[in-house]
């Protein structure tokens, strides 16, 4: 007699960030920044996305400008296991450094100089460009746990930073082989038109209404997750 096989445990989710970059004009158009992932990844081939990734221990030990404002941290931190000012601050260098890695532009500013003993990798790498990542620059829009059965789950935060604090760049980032292949600044109201994951979508939707709003920073952060099968909005 074959046995059944047993259901399948889900992964847990990894701690992520994600950075919209937003640029917008004198008129108050917005415009935001999204890169194509390569046709062979595992986990949304071929999809626009906003560049971001998994938080890493490296995150927690970089120097930076500035402070997360108070009502962000205090989002980043609702309804986590281990709520901390340093857990919400790795969270935006997280997405800083992720930023970095796929698209070569460094978040920040100048006037600080370059960051002293900077993590090895990639935060070294940043430090290079004497640009120190700011953290008064973020603000938090949403957050979105990856469904189960999927090959890849992440918590992950969508953070939101306009793109004046573009303080730096390296060429090279973004070609036919890297994550991201292609980098485009598209106008908000047309972003939808890409190819893009659904959870993208409900985040172009929340960045209009919280641009619409004056991205006050009290605002309530919309919270995307599956309980039982059944897709949920809560508010953070």
């Amino acid at each position: 007699m074959i046995e059944p096989a047993e259901p399948r445990r889900a992964l847990r989710p990894r701690d992520a960030a994600t950075l919209i970059l937003v640029e917008r004009s004198e008129r108050g158009a917005a415009q935001v920044l999204m890169g194509k992932r390569h046709d062979r990844h595992r986990f949304m081939p071929g999809k626009f996305v906003f560049p971001g990734g998994r938080v890493e221990p490296e995150d927690r030990r970089m120097a930076a400008a500035g402070a997360l404002d108070a009502d962000v941290e205090e989002k980043l931190n609702a309804r986590v296991r281990r709520p901390s000012p340093s857990f919400a601050r790795a969270l935006a260098l997280a997405a800083i450094r992720e930023t970095f890695e796929e698209t070569g532009l460094a978040i920040g500013v100048s006037d600080y100089g370059a960051p002293e003993n900077p993590p090895p990798g990639a935060w070294t790498r940043f430090a290079a460009t004497g640009v120190r990542p700011a953290l008064d620059a973020i603000d938090f829009l949403a957050r979105a746990i990856t469904p189960p059965g999927r090959v890849r789950r992440f918590d992950a935060r969508f953070l939101v930073v306009d793109a004046r604090f573009i303080a730096g760049r390296i060429e090279g980032a973004v070609h036919s082989e890297a994550e991201l292949v292609e980098l485009v600044w598209t106008p908000l109201d047309e972003a939808r038109r890409l190819d893009l994951p659904t959870i993208t979508h409900a985040a172009l939707d929340d960045l209009k209404q919280a641009l619409e709003g004056g991205l006050d920073k009290s605002r309530p952060r919309p919270f995307y997750r599956e309980l039982r099968g059944k897709r949920l909005r809560e508010e953070l």
